[in-house]
């Protein structure tokens, strides 16, 4: 096989063919890493991976974060274990309903996430795609002025909060993400570890901004989201079963998109720990304490 890395008509994004995702050798990976701090989103058509082998996958992206006790692989899916489907007032269904919405993962924990892995398991026969966004392209796109006004500040980010905001009020320890009321306080403008591009750092879970007014705050972290949000800086994938896409928290927001919730849609999601370094929030406060107070 030989590796083929074709970029999107988007200012993100590759597919890669050509390779083995169970069975990758030195110069592979190191070509895989290098498209991955390029494109920010890499999507490898019917790899059909085991749990095992993606979890694997994921180690060569760094430390696995376990989001479910000692799990390193959890279901993203409306399919309860014994097969049948979810309802849509259920806890669970909630959380995929928030996933709809522009983010990135675990910007909500003290320690944000690298990287995601997921795969396509079972799909719907419409609907169900994931769409990600440039946050790099976005920075870059923004008028000067703008930049300025938003080169020092920061928001909280919070899974209370940003479920709050759909009408889902989770109880502490229901599931993770709320098993702390810890939230982080995070820079609007993040740079990039590796590359050095500066990205918005934005998305669902972020709120509050410390030196604006709730209503201001939410006025401009939304306007920011719209306009980043907006072609040629977003893809979306039509998701096959066997497919797998890894994409890069620092730089990238991702959403889920609908589809009819009377089909099984079935996902295998393992997510990758950022470095201490870059990715653990300096500061952070009790939700009673923070600006969603």
């Amino acid at each position: 096989m030989t590796l083929t890395i074709t970029p999107t008509e988007a200012t993100l994004g590759a597919i890669v063919t050509g390779v083995n995702l169970a069975n990758l050798d030195d110069a592979t990976w190191a070509d895989i890493e290098r498209a991955f701090h390029a494109h920010a989103v890499l999507i490898f058509p019917g790899q059909h991976l085991s749990e095992t082998a993606q979890i694997e996958f994921g180690r060569h992206f760094g430390a696995i974060e376990h989001l479910v006790a000692d799990r390193e692989i959890v279901p993203i899916s409306n399919q309860r274990p014994d097969g049948t489907l979810m309802n849509d007032d259920e806890s669970g269904m909630q959380l995929l309903r928030g996933n709809e919405g522009w983010h990135t993962d675990s910007s909500y924990m003290p320690l944000a996430a690298k990287a995601s892995v997921l795969s396509a398991r079972v799909v719907p026969s419409a609907g169900g795609q994931t769409e990600w966004a440039d946050m790099r392209a976005a920075y870059d796109a923004l008028d000067e002025v703008t930049k300025a006004r938003i080169a020092t500040l920061s928001a909280y980010h919070s899974l209370y909060y940003s479920q709050g905001r759909i009408g889902h009020k989770a109880e502490r320890g229901s599931s993770y993400g709320f098993h702390t009321h810890e939230t982080p306080l995070r820079p609007l403008v993040k740079v990039h570890p590796v590359t050095g591009r500066k990205s918005l750092f934005i998305g669902r879970h972020a709120y509050g901004i410390p030196g604006l007014t709730p209503e201001e705050s939410e006025r401009l972290l939304e306007s920011l989201v719209t306009f980043a949000c907006q072609a040629p800086r977003t893809y979306a994938h039509a998701w096959q079963p066997g497919d797998v896409v890894v994409w890069d928290n620092r730089c990238v927001l991702h959403r889920a998109r609908p589809f009819d919730h009377r089909e099984a849609r079935v996902m295998k999601h393992t997510r990758v720990a950022g470095e201490p370094a870059s990715e653990w929030a300096g500061q952070s406060v009790s939700l009673n304490e923070s600006a969603m107070a």
